[in-house]
């Protein structure tokens, strides 16, 4: 088991490191891009100085209800964490990430979030979700990777939809907003670490 955690620690470093020269390329092509729009539109007479001093990042999807949480520590950690969200949003988890998937059985809380460090969203419903309402679930998380589905008893809404420093609850499955966040979220801007792997973990996902 140590062998195993200690190769996994690994091959996360490793995608770390290529998720941050990503993040630095992607950084730099932006500024390259942002300097050449703001020279042209200053130039057109577009923007006037202030607006370029002000400076601003990249547009985020607007999606009524979706709440916010930031400084979220991102430590390794042993056992259960204690999380100030139901489900967490983010914080310190465990070294071991969960292969995404769809899920019939709750799981770890720690194994989640790491796996939203890495820029999954996690769709979590109440035990005993109508059958149909759980057959849109899986039909909207098997379409794409980055996706975790899990049941998770004691949710505040039927459905919670959460991804890092992100969480919308939602009604019914049927609700729009749900595609929308997963659209929005999904190796999304606020995704500490892009392009980190979401298989090669723990796991055994149901579908």
């Amino acid at each position: 088991m140590v062998d195993k955690v200690e190769a996994m620690r690994r091959r996360e470093r490793a995608a770390q490191a290529r998720a941050q020269a990503r993040q630095q390329e992607r950084r730099r092509r932006l500024i390259r891009s942002g300097l050449i729009t703001a020279s042209a539109l200053v130039a057109a007479g577009g923007l006037t100085a202030a607006a370029l001093a002000a400076g601003g990042g990249g547009s985020t999807a607007k999606i009524d209800g979706v709440r916010s949480f930031g400084h979220l520590s991102r430590n390794h950690v042993q056992g259960t964490v204690k999380y100030a969200q139901n489900p967490p949003a983010g914080g310190d988890h465990s070294p071991i990430w969960l292969n995404c998937g769809i899920y019939d059985k709750p799981v770890p809380n720690e194994n989640a979030v790491h796996d939203m460090e890495h820029g999954a969203v996690w769709i979590t419903y109440r035990p005993g979700l109508p059958a149909a309402q759980l057959a849109a679930l899986k039909a909207t998380a098997g379409k794409t990777t980055f996706v975790d589905l899990s049941p998770y008893p004691g949710l505040p809404s039927p459905i919670v939809i959460s991804a890092w420093g992100k969480q919308l609850a939602l009604q019914k499955a049927d609700d729009p907003r749900l595609a929308a966040f997963v659209s929005a979220y999904r190796q999304g801007p606020q995704t500490p670490e892009p392009g980190a792997p979401c298989t090669g973990g723990i796991g055994t996902p149901a579908e």
